[in-house]
């Protein structure tokens, strides 16, 4: 498969894509935008008629690649969820022909329990790659100058493994050097990690938001004297909000969050200007539907499903499966950048918390609890926090405390009550609220995460 990198056909095309495709967002309009992804949209529902789960389902519900001119037309084909693709895995996720040999067998985290395997094509990992490139730039920085650490997980089946360690890059060493550029392990001990980041003294720091806080806890406590990035960029997970502002206070700089998933790749990126995340408009097509699967307006959440715009391998096609609350707002491009935005990027749709009278709240309404507590009181003590719905009328939230920070400021006890007193009052009466202080939070043995949300009711 890296032979490919020496075929002209794709280096062409890598070269367009590097220079065109990379930059677009910087020089369109959101008309223009819309016709690409109008040429987009009808060029993968071609592919994907030829791969067996599409063909099949196109087939049983009327629906022929004709019929679809544009985006206008999308909501005419069904949705492809999680069990879609675990059900037709391996043979008909892919067209007929497909060489696996030159494909990437990639898996998403199986946080469920139940992981999902698609197949990406070289041209996925290349637009995965691109995908970083572009927000470095959208944050002031340079690919082949910057100095820069990722933390990622790059085990085999990782689409960071298949970027960073068996495509792309090892394949521009060959060309100019990479050395300002460091991937590390996300699975190594921290010491170790913050021993190698403190040697590189990196301009930007990446990683997800759990491994974000580990390094603000240990900056905190004078042993990571050389991090001192311009910006932290943070991905994988949910960024709540007291993780945000906890890291952000350690390191003196601001933390912005990507967005993206195996399967749709990179979806979007936080505005420097705070307005938002600009969606990779040219990578993929959003949609935010109620509970009637109807389009929501502007500020209001919705559940995501999502179409990649680019690649062979696996499509991905009005995809129910990356599960997550999205909150869609009116483009803004004053930074300079035209893509459609989202606003908040709520959680999973299968963390959400059920109440008793049979509503739910978003994660981002219960999330953002410790934040306002950590403000009010002006004590950064919270060192790691977790909500578990056990029951529906039932809530625990666990927390971890600084210990060097326990005597500083209000007692541990007064932090505490005021949690529950603000988790009361945003669930409304009929749910228990019990506060409990841990020593740790454990990761999800499934994920390598740790969950902010955890909901164990079963009937959802």
């Amino acid at each position: 498969m890296r032979s490919s990198f020496y075929n002209p056909v794709f280096l062409t095309r890598l070269l367009k894509s590097y220079i065109v495709d990379l930059n677009r967002i910087w020089h369109t309009t959101l008309d223009e935008l819309r016709r690409y992804q109008d040429k987009a949209v009808r060029k993968i529902v071609r592919y994907a008629y030829t791969v067996p789960l599409y063909h099949e389902k196109y087939k049983k519900y009327g629906v022929h690649p004709s019929d679809i001119q544009g985006i206008k037309d999308i909501k005419k084909l069904p949705f492809i969820t999680k069990n879609d693709l675990r059900e037709y895995y391996p043979n008909g996720i892919i067209p007929r022909g497909f060489d696996k040999k030159n494909g990437f067998l990639l898996s998403t985290s199986g946080s469920t329990g139940k992981p999902v395997f698609i197949y990406y094509d070289l041209f996925s990992a290349v637009k995965y790659v691109e995908g970083f490139v572009r927000v470095l730039k959208a944050y002031g920085g340079s690919w082949s100058k910057s100095k820069i650490v990722l933390v990622v997980d790059i085990k085999e089946g990782t689409v960071e493994h298949a970027a960073f360690q068996n495509s792309v890059l090892p394949f521009l060493k060959k060309f100019v050097s990479l050395d300002n550029i460091k991937y590390l392990y996300v699975g190594e001990k921290v010491e170790k990690l913050l021993q190698e980041i403190n040697e590189f003294n990196p301009e930007y720091l990446g990683s997800d938001p759990h491994m974000l806080r580990e390094f603000a806890y240990h900056k905190n406590n004078g042993e990571a004297e050389n991090i001192n990035p311009e910006l932290l960029f943070s991905s994988e997970a949910m960024l709540d909000d007291y993780t945000r502002r906890y890291v952000e206070k350690a390191f003196k700089t601001r933390v912005l969050d990507t967005y993206g998933s195996t399967e749709a790749g990179p979806m979007a990126f936080e505005c420097l200007n705070g307005n938002g995340y600009h969606v990779n408009s040219d990578f993929v097509f959003m949609e935010f539907l109620d509970e009637q699967d109807e389009d929501v307006p502007y500020g209001k959440p919705g559940h995501l499903v999502v179409t990649r715009l680019y690649g062979t391998g696996t499509p991905i096609v009005r995809y129910t499966g990356v599960e997550d609350i999205v909150t869609p707002i009116e483009p803004d491009n004053s930074c300079g950048v035209t893509t459609e935005m989202i606003k908040n990027i709520g959680g999973r749709s299968i963390e959400l918390i059920h109440l008793p009278d049979g509503k739910t709240l978003a994660p981002f309404h219960v999330t953002t609890i410790p934040a306002s507590v950590m403000d009010d009181f002006n004590t950064y003590k919270i060192k790691q926090f977790q909500i578990i719905q056990h029951k529906i009328n039932e809530i625990e939230v666990l927390v971890a405390i600084d210990e060097k920070q326990r005597n500083i400021g209000p007692s541990v006890e007064t932090i505490l009550q005021e949690l529950k007193n603000r988790f009361v009052k945003a669930t409304g009466p009929g749910v228990y609220i019990h506060v409990r202080e841990v020593d740790e939070i454990e990761k999800d043995v499934r994920s390598d995460y740790v969950r902010v949300v955890v909901s164990k009711i079963k009937n959802k």
